[in-house]
């Protein structure tokens, strides 16, 4: 009986590091995804700008495309 506890015990520990570390990795990937969403963001912002200053055109993101 005790052993069988013990070994319940033992396994809770394993589970319990596992969810910890799982969490961890979690919250870095969340964390490295937001920033990459900002960084996409701010690239598409600049880049937008470019179309309209340089070419003095519509944006080609905002053209229609061919009817053909």
């Amino acid at each position: 009986m005790t052993k069988d506890i013990t070994h319940l015990e033992e396994q809770i520990a394993h589970l319990t590091r596992t969810v910890d570390e799982l969490s961890d990795i979690v919250a870095k990937q969340e964390t490295a995804l937001l920033l990459a969403q900002r960084r996409i963001a701010m690239l598409m912002e600049r880049e937008a700008g470019r179309e309209a200053d340089g070419s003095g055109t519509i944006p080609l993101a905002d053209q229609k495309p061919p009817h053909w």
